[in-house]
């Protein structure tokens, strides 16, 4: 199974981080059966250069080729939907792993437009590759959300229209998965700025996948954190 991790912020992660995406390979690794993570990028998010060209991730034993993916910092479904094409001719992934939408709220979009993007997005990547299976993470507010109630709203109205396209365009030869909510996840104890994950958060955000895969297409285990 080849694997495709597609994120903003809280999926390429910043330097010093493990990132979720190291949870999730080391869960996958664990199952004992055959995988590759795949993706036309590897690195993490720099702040004091102010661009994604950091190695240094929390441990420096995760492998190169399971660092790969398609995120980046600021960026959403608004700017993945040109690239996910191409992204997915390359490097064949047969299970795309999605957690987008905030910073399209937070900066670019509507609810209603952003949706919009989320059904392109589907469709480019089904065009590349016809049988490929998706999961897709909600929306996870952050503590804008608790000061502003109309960003909340956002969220949660992205949140519907997102199981709306799930529901209405899933077929059995490219299955589409809407994520349950990472199960106890609380932005004060489980992100370190009230967005971006703590180790405590990237396991939650890892386990959210690999629950959903397992309950709904029989994929692997239940997440047990390494």
């Amino acid at each position: 199974m080849r694997y495709l991790f597609v994120g903003d912020s809280m999926t390429i992660g910043s330097a010093g981080d493990y990132t979720w995406r190291y949870r999730m390979w080391q869960h996958l690794c664990g199952l004992g059966e055959p995988f590759t993570v795949v993706g036309p990028r590897s690195t993490l998010y720099d702040a004091a250069a102010g661009d994604a060209v950091s190695a240094d991730y929390a441990d420096p034993g995760f492998p190169a080729n399971a660092r790969r993916h398609l995120a980046g910092w600021g960026e959403g479904w608004l700017h993945m939907v040109p690239l996910i094409g191409e992204a997915v001719r390359e490097h064949r992934p047969d299970v795309l792993l999605v957690s987008l939408g905030l910073i399209d709220l937070g900066f670019y979009t509507d609810a209603e437009q952003t949706a919009a993007n989320v059904a392109r997005f589907i469709a480019e990547a089904r065009a590349a590759r016809p049988r490929i299976r998706m999961v897709l993470l909600p929306v996870i507010a952050n503590t804008r959300a608790e000061l502003d109630p109309d960003f909340a709203g956002q969220c949660a109205e992205l949140n519907e229209r997102i199981a709306k396209v799930v529901a209405e365009q899933d077929s059995p030869s490219s299955p589409l998965l809407m994520a349950s909510r990472p199960a106890g996840y609380d932005i004060q104890l489980d992100t370190y700025d009230g967005t971006h994950p703590n180790p405590a958060g990237e396991h939650k955000l890892a386990a959210a996948f690999a629950d959903a895969m397992h309950q709904a297409w029989g994929l692997g285990e239940p997440y047990a954190p390494a």
